[in-house]
């Protein structure tokens, strides 16, 4: 039986400078009940002046409400182009079904563009099913609970962190500050994830925007003009007072972070883009205008200027009062959200800041943040967060500086406990590598270090112990998301492939050349692995079991990360972790300048000057093309050399709670990620929890 036929007749009429637009459109709606196939066409017709123009289209939308399924038959929004202008047409739908009502609502404000002048704006898309709304995303096309507002989102942190001010405590200071100060630009929410994941930590420039700076320009290849956002406030705290930000600020941070200026002589040691550009001014040119000029030109100059770790942009009154910002009390920003509590050793808690200046990207007409408060108790123990997550005392675990989930047996566990919860796999950066102290007996000799390579079986590794979610397909120091700045494995010289495969009779042939024989006990020689005490050592003794099978005694020493860090910046390490196969197109020479002689924190204690040289005309660079080619050579420097052993690529997990709405696995940085989520607090209260 047929329930219900709707047609309607509607004429549109569109003004654009000096011609008229007319849009004719019939719609014949339908309902299909088991049983009956209904056809709906759709009829659009454009007439101008000398052409007419006709689009015809179905689609088919599922709508289920309670004992049986309705479709709704539904006009997608179509374009419909025409000499000097694109015109797009709102449609607005209902559909009656016996007992209850369901609206399907597609809201899209016009778009026309004539000569000279465009004007786009975003579309949203907006369903209520049973009392309930629905938005879809616009960047992924998957639909979810609408925005709310209100609730707390939490957390797990693993670690506690020394203090909020990265130029003191390194880029671990931002895990204190990053919802409640901000950079120059961040990673665009609002891109279409088809275009770009949001999968890095890093993001290159096409997928960036603007945050404290509105815009940006490059009048020439040694000037970079920014344009400050207007009506930024920071925190209605002393002893900023909900002043306006002003390009003031942002040229006290810069001569902060560079030693150029404002009484600051020294640059921070820890930046992660601007170290490697030559900078020669950096001047407020007025209220809104910031002016970085270069003494040379500088591919990774904007980049460094958007996005540093360290480009954090701190309140320079309290930094003129108390002479740094470490007293977390005294941390003020132009922020989503205001530091309000910290308990040591058990948690911290940002509050929304009610004037915070920014729209989401995907729903403009919501203002940012979402949630009331952000908690993140702190959590050493695996065993406690995840007793955590599957009591839903915490929203999210996952991603750098905070609580995450390594262990493959940890990710099932959930699955079977708990199936509402959602698990995301990543394969960031090699996490499992180590490197050798290449100036130091015995791994000075390259024989050495290629046999510690070829003692690992990766791929039963890989089977067994990470569940066949690794990657072991082996890497330089340059990763998958850098792409065109790396040569793939299967591209590499037959010769150079050879080392890095399982052999362990060839890695005991190269230990017995380099002269290290098996001894009486069957030892040829012992070493000592450094390592942290908040790392899982499971996976360390797994090596240390292959590379006893060929005569290498592998000794692991657990130190705090502090200590640790201090023997690795000394160089008294044997072998120590490293990172492989990590870095974004945002910095492409940030991976290989872990090698640099003279990085505080080079994990293989290289001095080469040769390298150095091939390093410094990377950066040198003027086009794109030519620094791909000089990053390539030397990667494969460094991977001919086995300056490291590679570990391969373990899967690493980050798990949501069904409630926690907005969220689809990107990994763009907490202070951008968060802000932008909301509770479905009618879920959170069904699942009661």
């Amino acid at each position: 039986m047929l329930l219900a036929v709707i047609a309607a007749c509607a004429g549109e009429t569109i003004e654009v400078p000096g011609e008229t637009v007319v849009v004719e459109k019939e719609v014949i709606k339908t309902v299909e009940v088991p049983g009956e196939t209904v056809v709906k066409e759709v009829i659009k017709e454009v007439e101008v002046p000398g052409e007419t123009v006709v689009v015809k289209e179905v689609v088919t939308e599922t709508v289920e409400v309670p004992g049986e399924t309705v479709v709704v038959e539904k006009e997608v929004v179509k374009t419909v182009e025409v000499p000097g202008e694109t015109v797009t047409v709102e449609v607005v739908k209902e559909v009656m079904v016996p007992g209850e009502t369901v609206v399907v609502e597609k809201e899209v404000v016009k778009t026309v563009e004539v000569p000279g002048e465009t004007v786009v704006v975003e579309k949203v898309v907006v369903q209520e099913v049973a009392g309930k709304k629905y938005v879809t995303d616009p960047t992924t096309g998957n639909a979810m609970s609408a925005p709310e507002y209100g609730g707390t989102l939490t957390y797990a942190s693993k670690e506690e962190w020394a203090n909020p001010d990265v130029l003191v405590a390194n880029h671990w200071g931002a895990m204190f500050t990053r919802f409640v100060t901000e950079k120059i630009g961040f990673a665009n929410w609002g891109i279409d994830r088809a275009e770009y994941k949001l999968a890095e930590w890093s993001t290159p420039l096409f997928a960036m925007t603007g945050s404290l700076a509105e815009s940006w320009e490059t009048p020439d290849d040694k000037t970079i003009v920014l344009n400050i956002r207007k009506g930024v406030q920071w925190h209605d705290k002393a002893p900023m007072d909900g002043r306006e930000l002003t390009a003031q600020d942002i040229e006290y941070n810069f001569h902060r972070i560079t030693g150029m200026g404002s009484g600051f002589t020294e640059h921070s040691g820890f930046t992660s883009h601007l170290h490697a550009v030559p900078l020669e001014s950096i001047t407020a040119t007025d209220a809104s205008t910031v002016v970085f000029k270069l003494k040379e030109p500088s591919l990774g100059a904007l980049i460094g200027v958007l996005d540093d770790s360290m480009a954090w942009m701190y309140p320079p009154e309290v930094i003129k009062e108390h002479g740094d910002v470490t007293d977390w009390r005294n941390l003020v920003g132009t922020g989503p959200f205001m530091l309000t509590d910290y308990v040591e050793g058990s948690s911290i808690t940002w509050s929304k800041n009610p004037d915070y200046w920014g729209y989401d990207e995907k729903y403009p007409q919501n203002r940012l943040p979402y949630v009331d408060e952000i908690r993140a108790p702190i959590m050493p123990e695996p065993a406690t967060y995840l007793a955590a997550l599957r009591s839903g005392k915490v929203d999210y675990v996952g991603s750098v500086g905070a609580a995450n989930i390594r262990s493959v047996d940890q990710a099932e566990s959930l699955k079977k406990t708990n199936p509402e919860i959602v698990i995301w796999r990543t394969t960031g950066a090699s996490t499992t590598s180590t490197g050798l102290n290449v100036n130091m007996p015995p791994f000075n000799d390259i024989r050495v270090r290629k046999a510690m390579q070829m003692a690992l079986d990766l791929e039963t590794i890989n089977a067994i112990y990470f569940r066949g979610y690794g990657d072991m397909t082996p890497h330089g120091q340059v990763g998958n998301a850098v792409i065109g700045y790396f040569i793939p494995f299967e591209q590499w010289p037959e010769e150079v492939k050879e080392g890095y495969r399982y052999d362990p009779e060839g890695a005991e042939a190269l230990l017995d050349a380099a002269g290290y024989p098996r001894l009486a006990d069957g030892i040829r020689f012992k070493t000592l692995f450094t390592e942290s005490a908040r790392y899982d050592l499971t996976f360390r003794e797994l090596l240390a079991s292959y590379w006893r099978d060929i005569g290498v005694d592998v000794e692991i020493q657990v130190y705090e990360s502090a200590e640790r860090a201090a023997i690795r910046k000394a160089r008294t390490f044997e072998m120590i972790y490293h990172e492989m196969a990590y870095g974004s197109l945002a910095n492409p020479l940030s991976p290989p300048d872990r090698f640099l002689s003279y990085r505080p924190y080079n994990s293989v204690a290289a001095e080469d000057p040769a390298y150095d040289a091939m390093f410094e005309a990377a950066a040198a660079a003027s086009t794109i093309e030519e620094q791909q080619r000089l990053v390539k050579e030397l990667d494969m420097y460094a991977i001919e050399r086995h300056w490291a052993v590679w570990g391969g690529m373990s899967p690493i997990f980050e798990a949501t709670q069904p409630w926690l709405a907005g969220f689809s696995g990107e990994n763009a940085g907490l202070a951008v990620v968060f802000p932008r989520l909301w509770i479905d607090s009618q879920l959170k209260e069904a699942i009661g929890r």
